[in-house]
């Protein structure tokens, strides 16, 4: 398939903000809802014309985009007689259908408020997905508001990757994705090269109906279930992740050449002599990051050198509008698909050693008490000293390694500032009660046929922190930096937790024997001080990850909201422009200041900003949910040649159909259902979080260990299955922590 194959496609689904240039002839979004609120009536395209002012062509038929893609988008509803209207004044509640494996669905207000029930005769026209407009015919059995679709907006789903299967000379795909419950059928003309059984990415030629089954053409055979990489095909084309070059990207790459320019380097501060490196893991290949750090009167200099992505990548070209639809870079366990081609993102951008590079340096004087005194921003020249990974700096700090010292010998006076730094900034965190959750990750091992070979827990050293404490510093003065000259931008917002996820929280941890602060206001200190109290537990992991999952997802927002986990009250994306569309944004509108601008001449307005907040928001989601689908893939296919084997687990769910256990040191979950803890009934004791055998008193609780034996692992529903190694009814076979309960009794 071409590089240019499937744009049109892409570009149907995720929006691209277009009109980041400003158009002053063109009105914004809010003014056009002002006016037809104003007006209190359904306007047709020349009365929005007439009361907006819209004046010449080429502002008309820009004026007419930006319409379309309020209806797009929910804001507007265009009625049978082609008026424009809000879709509150005709009564329709906008939004995202999010399906159910079970058929049925919901419609996702764009607005917030309640979810809507779709019943699964809705649900036949539409997919998950989908962005509909419904209009509330009344409420169900369970109290919750019941729609009905009143139109579609847009079509999300324009291709569906599944299994390909022919039953009864009939062929049709299965999609993989479980909330998309249509059967798309595809005709024998449509089926090209496929073969039963084989994963496959079908082209929509014709979208569901109340009366019809969707319809497909297969544009590409992704390949066998069990090939190495098919979890990563599948993620990319399940979530519609751009993952090809336009030829304009690549006409515009082959622009810039292998080295920096020597004119590229005139009036920027030179730091070439100043021995800045980049501490990155050892896979690492994209470096944005590069540190040092000096003792001087009353503290440190510590200088944060961040790649100058925004020279490259100019505002209104071809890379700009596909770094824009990609958002962020997506991190697979086996590849990477890159917000930015590789000519820049691997190579010209990169801090690689002994070369020249272009950067945006934050230069920050901190005291011993871990606060930044002054600060400044601007644009020089480096040449990165050396790359380390995070194991090397740690064992030359900590460890002392002898050889590696004597190997660096030269960078280890700013390394060892820099650590001196880190313990200062790290005082401070704790300090202002910052949270911090330092859940082991999951490392995944691979042999030489791309399989998995071992999972194994991977911690945090100090390194990783010391590099986590300078981007945050330098991140709080790029905030308070475009703050200060009240410059558009996108901040990074956490908000604190709700009320019911943190009184589920607080109900958990009572549970166990604990209880968190902060009755009447709940503050990141109070969980920093839970955190404190359960140190060498064997379920701290646990409560921390229940903790986690309390907390509110970060957004990018123009409006300034504070960040609740590192509890600071401003906090902008500026360290990962390499990889992230918010960092280049920030980035931009540091360079619009140090170039003499302000708010009133600055490419973006506020209005933009919010746009783009709403679409990189979005796409960070989109990356975390496909990296998460194909991480489980592969845990599912490493467990598929386990079946029969005993592992030692922890219970870390409890629902009325059984525990989930989490396998020690591997983050792998499963199912032990009701019907394996034994020959008994069950009964589901939520207050407690356990399950407790009728007969026997047997108890699963959660934070239990459990050994178990894998028992089926399924790549088709996603699902492992676990059974204890013996039955409930035997003494042994009971979680560790229910047989000390028994025995106290």
């Amino acid at each position: 398939m071409s590089k240019d194959a499937g744009r049109g496609k892409r570009n149907s689904r995720n929006r691209r903000v277009n009109e980041s240039v400003p158009k002053a002839d063109v009105p914004e979004r809010a003014a056009i809802i002002e006016v037809l609120e104003g007006a209190g009536r359904p306007m047709d395209f020349k009365s929005l014309v007439g009361a907006l002012r819209v004046k010449g062509n080429p502002a008309r038929h820009a004026f007419q985009r930006r319409l379309k893609a309020m209806i797009r988008d929910g804001q507007l509803i265009q009625n049978r007689r082609e008026e424009y209207c809000l879709p509150e004044k005709v009564h329709l509640v906008v939004g995202r259908v999010q399906g159910h494996a079970d058929g049925f669905g919901f419609l996702i207000p764009d607005a917030g408020g309640d979810d809507v029930y779709l019943a699964a005769r809705q649900m036949r026209e539409v997919f998950h997905g989908d962005r509909i407009a419904v209009r509330i015919k009344g409420y169900d059995r369970r109290g919750r508001p019941e729609g009905t679709i009143a139109e579609v907006l847009q079509r999300c789903s324009t291709e569906i990757v599944g299994r390909y299967l022919r039953e009864r000379g009939v062929g049709f795909v299965v999609p993989d994705n479980p909330r998309i419950t249509h059967q798309v059928i595809v005709p024998d003309k449509n089926a090209g090269n496929a073969r039963h059984g084989q994963l496959v990415l079908v082209d929509i030629v014709s979208p569901p109906s109340a009366v019809a089954q969707p319809v497909g053409r297969v544009s590409q055979v992704l390949g066998e279930p069990d090939a190495p990489g098919i979890e990563t095909e599948l993620a990319i084309h399940a979530h519609g992740l751009p993952h090809r070059w336009s030829t304009e990207v690549d006409r515009e790459v082959q622009t810039f050449g292998p080295r920096v320019p020597l004119a590229a380097k005139k009036d920027r501060v030179d730091l070439r002599d100043v021995p800045l490196v980049t501490i990155d893991g050892e896979d690492a290949k994209d470096f944005d990051d590069a540190v040092f750090a000096e003792k001087i009167r009353g503290g440190w200099r510590v200088l944060v050198a961040i790649a100058d992505v925004s020279h490259y990548v100019r505002l209104g070209t071809a890379l700009d509008e596909e770094a824009q639809e990609r958002g962020t870079s997506v991190y697979f366990p086996t590849r990477v698909v890159p917000m930015l081609p590789e000519e820049l993102s691997n190579g010209l951008c990169s801090l690689k050693p002994k070369v020249d590079r272009l950067c945006m340096v934050c230069e920050m004087h901190v005291t011993p008490a871990g606060k930044v005194s002054r600060s400044k921003f601007y644009a020089a020249v480096m040449n990165s000293a050396a790359r380390l990974t995070y194991d090397e700096v740690a064992s030359m700090l900590i460890d002392e390694n002898a050889q590696l010292r004597r190997r660096h010998a030269k960078l280890l006076p700013a390394l060892q500032h820099l650590y001196d730094v880190y313990h200062a900034l790290s005082a401070a965190r704790r300090q202002r009660g910052a949270i911090d959750f330092d859940i082991p990750e999951a490392q995944l091992i691979f042999d030489e046929s791309g399989r998995i070979a071992n999972i194994q827990a991977r911690s945090r050293n100090d390194a990783h922190r010391l590099i986590e404490e300078c981007m945050i510093a330098a991140n709080v003065q790029a905030a308070q930096f475009l703050a200060r000259h009240r410059i558009p931008t996108l901040y990074r917002v956490h908000e604190g937790p709700g009320e019911e996820r943190i009184a589920a929280a607080r109900e958990f941890l009572q549970g166990l024997g604990l209880s968190l602060g902060g009755l009447d206001k709940l503050e990141p200190r109070h969980i920093t001080a839970l955190f404190e109290s359960i140190r060498g537990r064997p379920d701290v992991e646990l409560i921390e990850t229940v903790m986690l999952r309390a907390m509110a997802q970060a957004d990018y927002r123009p409006e300034n909201g504070g960040h609740f986990g590192l509890a600071l009250e401003a906090y902008a994306h500026f360290t990962s422009p390499i990889r992230r569309y918010p960092d280049l944004l920030v980035h931009r509108g540091i360079r619009h200041v140090l170039e003499g601008g302000t708010a009133g001449d600055f490419s973006y307005s506020p209005g933009h900003m919010l746009e783009l907040g709403s679409l990189c928001s979005a796409a960070e989601r989109r990356a975390d949910d496909a990296t998460r689908e194909a991480v489980q893939w592969l845990k599912i296919e490493f467990m598929q040649d386990k079946l029969g084997e005993e592992f030692d687990g922890i219970i870390t769910g409890v629902t009325d159909f059984g525990v989930f256990v989490t396998l020690k040191g591997m983050q792998i979950d499963g199912l032990v259902h009701v019907t394996s803890l034994g020959n008994d009934y069950f009964d589901h004791d939520r207050t407690r979080h356990r399950m407790v055998g009728q007969r026997s008193g047997a108890t699963y609780g959660l934070t239990d260990e459990l050994r178990v034996r894998v028992a089926r692992a399924s790549l088709e529903d996603r699902k492992i299955d676990f059974v204890p190694v013996a039955t409930a009814g035997q003494p042994e076979s009971q979680p560790r922590a229910a047989r000390k309960r028994r025995r106290r009794r």
